[in-house]
């Protein structure tokens, strides 16, 4: 299983009944392919749709049917489009059940570092700060490390995102949850081993008596 699958299928585990959900670009698009079996949420984009389903088929792209990320999405029966002031309406206003969002650093203290990537043109933050700030939940999806670097750092060295910590960490190695005592290893991915994790961290990770292995259905 690839780092991106795994990735998706243990967020989608983490999903409940009846969310509004924000998914991300990148790899946060593929949670909809995942959804638990017999629960029902509804996936909202930014840039305005609540109802996305999986990702289409090659060949069954609808070209007005897009997410923020300008990459093709479809929609369930019963879904709507909105202009962007309803869109950021419902995410200042705390409707959001949950975000995932992409991530280029997280730190010991929880802070998300996601839109800003050296050496490129930034063309803005786009809505990841109103999404960490208004969302009751924030989950964050990313490799755990960067062409060999670690990527859950004792501190961030890119412009964080909010100062508000987010809820969750899934990567392709570990499951990490941000408390006030620190950040808490909580699972650890298939065929990986805490001395894995561990090696590929720079941030001190708080290690419970007992790690279990991450389930992803």
């Amino acid at each position: 299983m690839d780092a991106k699958t795994l990735i998706a299928k243990r967020i989608a585990l983490e999903l409940k009944d009846g969310y509004l959900v924000n998914l991300g670009i990148g790899t946060p698009t593929l949670v909809a392919n995942y959804t638990p079996k017999g629960v029902t949420v509804f996936f909202e984009s930014e840039n305005g749709i609540i109802g996305m389903g999986p990702v289409p088929q090659e060949g069954m792209e609808n070209p007005d049917l897009v997410n923020a990320s300008a990459g093709y999405v479809s929609a369930l029966p019963g879904a709507s489009c909105f202009d962007s002031t309803i869109s950021f309406g419902l995410i200042r206003g705390g409707h959001l059940d949950v975000t995932v969002l992409g991530g280029l650093q997280v730190d010991e203290k929880g802070r998300l570092a996601n839109w800003m990537i050296p050496g490129k043109m930034i063309p803005g933050m786009g809505g990841a700060m109103d999404l960490v700030t208004g969302a009751k939940r924030v989950i964050v999806s990313m490799t755990h490390t960067a062409k060999g670097k670690p990527k859950i750092v004792k501190e961030c060295t890119l412009p964080i995102t909010s100062i508000r910590p987010v809820d969750l960490v899934v990567t392709e190695m570990a499951v990490i949850e941000p408390t006030k005592d620190g950040l808490v290893l909580k699972e650890i991915a298939p065929g990986i081993t805490i001395d894995d994790v561990l090696k590929n961290t720079e941030a001190h990770l708080i290690i419970p008596e007992s790690v279990p292995v991450m389930k992803l259905e």
